[in-house]
């Protein structure tokens, strides 16, 4: 965690590549939520303000079928087709098809991106049409100090995904220091991530901001919390998260249970589940750390009632009858969405006396406003522990605190799902673990 950032080495006059994370969400070419912009602007100002001549990199969506035709149908399509009867769901999946190769080279361009950051940085952003080709290279040639280029969307070269050595040696001629920025990929071993460093292309690598600001606030209580440290772990499966759930239970006092995978710890108890989401190959997993827990003098929450449905809503966001159960009477013909009332006073009254408390996961089916009651009972429950440290860790559970109005009062919310999970299993992270350590 003892890495040097872009306070420790003298950046005027340098050439400075910054990996940042634009994966931004778009909708007809315009940017829907700028968050992850906002995030980068102090690194890449204090870079222009020291004079350093600035290129940006990142990565935008899943580009694949750019150089490779297996292209996957994202969460959102996946769901879209499944709902259908099943005679129309291969035409469905080749018309989601189609869209996406049509589409991709302007769908996921980061020209859009450029365009908000010349807005923010007094029109000193220009745009390189490729990556590492032509137009990148004559760009940053004529960067002058204080200026910035943002290259074309690194996944637009298979050599991003595929640490390709070529690739990282362009990348690399054109920078003299290194700089990732991009904690939501530094989990991600691809050629700007890491790579680059890692083939000792790059021998100054330091972290911006961001980065140093997920480390101090996020590692450092993780790795030294203040007691009682309660973690709350929700969203879909035990599958995602068997790693975090048993780093966590050797790091916490109480660990809480909630969202889809919780009904595979209850089912691992003897209760019948109805049609509940479960992880049949992860029973015996669940029951180890319910006993481990036990055997640590750990607390181990799990839900007391449930919210139950009889089919998940279509869409997503759609009305939908419901009835709130114990866990021990849930129908066999329906199915949990959101933890029950009695739960989320259960939940709440053990964050209240926390002093760290760590989130991933939402508790149901947040995006719903009928079934997002959980996990709009644990963002309140945060947001009053007035003396604690709050930490959201990325994902739907950052995603639900905006959404519900609650960002201000948590003490930080990571901008990394991905990373941020690995960071809870205490894992290594090879954005992070390439750079520079502090002498």
């Amino acid at each position: 965690m003892n890495k040097k950032s872009v306070t420790d080495v003298d950046v005027t006059g340098k050439r400075v590549l910054v990996r940042c994370d634009f994966n931004v969400p778009m909708k007809d070419g315009k940017i829907t939520d700028e968050n992850r912009i906002m995030g980068a602007l102090p690194t890449i100002k204090y870079l222009m303000e020291h004079k350093a001549k600035v290129v940006l990199c990142s990565h935008l969506g899943k580009p694949h079928n750019i150089f490779d035709e297996k292209v996957k149908l994202n969460k959102k399509e996946k769901k879209a087709v499944e709902a259908l009867p099943a005679e129309e769901q291969a035409k469905a999946t080749e018309e989601y098809i189609a869209k996406a190769k049509k589409n991709d080279p302007v769908k996921f361009s980061l020209k859009p991106v450029a365009d908000r950051l010349n807005q923010l940085l007094d029109n000193k952003v220009t745009f390189a049409t490729d990556t590492v080709g032509p137009d990148a290279q004559a760009k940053v040639a004529a960067l002058k100090e204080g200026e910035c280029v943002l290259l074309e969307n690194t996944r637009f070269t298979a050599g991003e995904e595929g640490r390709d050595l070529e690739f990282c040696k362009k990348l690399a001629s054109f920078c003299d220091i290194y700089v990732n920025d991009a904690f939501g990929t530094a989990h991600r071993s691809h050629a700007s991530t890491a790579a680059i460093v890692e083939y000792g292309l790059v021998k100054t690598a330091v972290c911006g901001f961001l980065i140093q600001k997920e480390l101090e606030v996020m590692g450092d209580t993780l790795e030294n919390p203040v007691h009682p440290f309660v973690a709350v772990l929700g969203g879909a499966k035990v599958a995602d998260k068997l790693n975090v759930i048993s780093n966590l239970l050797n790091k916490c006092d109480t660990l809480i249970i909630g969202g889809g995978m919780a009904y595979t710890f209850l089912k691992s108890q003897g209760y019948e589940i109805g049609k509940s989401l479960v992880d049949d190959d992860k029973l015996e997993y669940c029951k180890n750390m319910i006993e481990k827990a036990k055997e640590m003098g750990k607390k181990l929450l799990l839900p007391i009632d449930t919210v139950v449905a009889a089919d998940f809503p279509n869409p997503i966001d759609a009305p939908i009858e419901v009835k709130t159960v114990k866990v021990s009477e849930i129908p066999a013909d329906m199915e949990g969405l959101d933890i029950g009332e009695e739960t989320r006073k259960l939940f709440a009254d053990a964050i209240k006396g926390a002093k760290t408390v760590v989130w991933n996961g939402p508790m149901g089916v947040f995006e719903n406003p009928i079934l997002a009651k959980g996990t709009i009972a644990i963002a309140q429950a945060m947001a009053d522990a007035k003396d604690a440290i709050t930490i959201i860790g990325g994902g739907d559970s950052a995603a639900a605190v905006q959404q519900l109005g609650f960002a201000d009062k948590m003490t930080h919310i990571s901008t990394g799902g991905g990373a941020s999970l690995e960071l809870m299993e205490g894992k290594v992270l090879p954005g992070i673990a390439c750079l520079n350590d502090k002498d």
